[in-house]
């Protein structure tokens, strides 16, 4: 079954904490703390990967956490780092936040690594806070939480040539004569559901891939049938094959199908519509193709090659196989994705390093920065809870709760952690 979107939850691992020792060693007296760092939580990778043609693998299994890094130990130790979470995904796909449409990555090339949920960093052990002031500290850190989001995947196939044209124009037998591919093939509409990739291969050795597109109707840019899934899919594509049919047989007029479509891709995307393309007049085998060919050429044939074939016989369709590939080494291919609106994201970036909100009488601090202290914080230590302490001062988190009018016993949340204000 061919999937060619998925929604998954990632996060990278968590890190370990630091450790609270102390060097006890005969005839070293005074040894001084030795508690040892955490390890760093395993991220979460994509790999591009172009033996992969679908997003299936993602349809049954949908979380993935990455390992978390072990505890530091005595003697100075620090504790293993987590092993990265390796998870391979088709060349084509991308990623994007499902949470704000952002675009996280873009997985264009076979061996491609992006990091989507990176771990967290390791707490510190005891050691590390040793100073002139402090031989001997009982203070350590948690580990960092590791990244999490939702994400997106959208496959859009990585094709030389894409055909479109409505449904049952013909594409599936055009794909079928000239290459490998075994495309499911009706006289009815929409036999083709799902985009069909074949390899077109030359007597001198040239190739090409080309995409039979599933047919699109008018309004497919709005998303109409199932416009957005079809028309992702000729997004990056170098050459567009306009596929029509020339003998009418659907009581449609040629011409007018060829305007529909192009507009079609016009209002989806501007990039797409300035695509280099060629006509093919498909079904010249059956009686009347000849007239609405003629028309076809006087009105269009002055500005844009037309090809005509009868994919059912073969008629025609060498002389268009070796066109395109005489055409294909000077067409581009097409630079990074053309982005719908919806997935561009303007971000507001603030000065603030916290918010203060009063919930139901609750004073609810929020920010990434207080928010990871909290987390890393050993509240079974009481010198973790005096540094935490002394960083809401000088973060000036204390003046700030005393501007909102915090009183004795009110209550403060950050991170999901509750405290009463003494």
């Amino acid at each position: 079954m061919f999937y060619d979107q998925a929604k998954i939850y990632v996060k990278g691992g968590d890190g370990g904490a630091g450790a609270v020792a102390f060097r006890r060693e005969k005839y070293v007296p005074e040894g001084g703390p030795s508690g040892g760092d955490g390890g760093r939580g395993g991220n979460i990778i994509f790999v591009g990967d172009e033996g992969l043609r679908t997003l299936v693998d993602f349809r049954y299994k949908r979380h993935y956490k990455g390992d978390r890094g072990d505890h530091g130990q005595a003697k100075n130790m620090s504790g293993r780092s987590g092993e990265d979470f390796i998870l391979r995904i088709p060349v084509g796909t991308v990623v994007l936040n499902d949470d704000t449409g952002e675009l996280m990555a873009d997985i264009i090339e076979h061996g491609q690594r992006v990091v989507v949920a990176a771990g967290g960093r390791g707490g510190r052990g005891n050691a590390r806070f040793m100073s002139n002031t402090n031989k001997a500290p009982t203070l350590a850190e948690n580990g960092e939480p590791g990244e999490e989001h939702w994400l997106r995947l959208e496959l859009k196939l990585l094709a030389d040539v894409g055909l479109v044209g409505f449904p049952n124009v013909g594409k599936s037998t055009l794909i079928s004569k000239v290459s490998a591919a075994k495309p499911k093939i009706a006289d009815y509409h929409f036999t083709t559901l799902v985009p069909n990739l074949g390899v077109v291969e030359l007597e001198d050795g040239q190739s090409f891939v080309m995409a039979d597109i599933p047919g699109l109707i008018e309004g497919a840019h709005s998303g109409a049938g199932l416009g957005h899934e079809f028309l992702r899919h000729t997004e990056r594509t170098r050459l567009i094959l306009h596929v029509l049919d020339i003998s009418g047989s659907e009581e449609r007029d040629p011409l007018e199908d060829f305007k529909t479509i192009q507009e079609e891709l016009r209002l989806y995307s501007s990039e797409l519509a300035k695509r280099p393309f060629l006509i093919v007049a498909n079904k010249m085998d059956i009686p009347g193709a000849e007239d609405y060919l003629q028309r076809l050429k006087e009105a269009v044939g002055g500005e844009h090659e037309i090809f005509a074939v009868s994919a059912a016989t073969g008629v025609g369709l060498q002389p268009l196989i070796y066109r395109i590939a005489q055409l294909l080494p000077d067409t581009p291919v097409p630079e990074t994705l053309n982005l719908p609106a919806e997935h561009l994201v303007t971000k507001a970036q603030s000065d603030k390093r916290f918010e203060i909100m009063k919930e139901e009488g609750v004073f609810v601090v929020s920010g990434k920065e207080i928010e990871k202290h909290v987390k890393m914080t050993f509240f079974e230590s009481e010198a973790g809870v005096y540094r935490l302490q002394n960083i809401l001062k000088a973060m000036g988190i204390d003046d700030a709760l005393r501007a909102e009018g915090i009183k004795e016993g009110d209550k403060v949340e950050i991170a999901g952690i509750s405290f009463d204000w003494v």
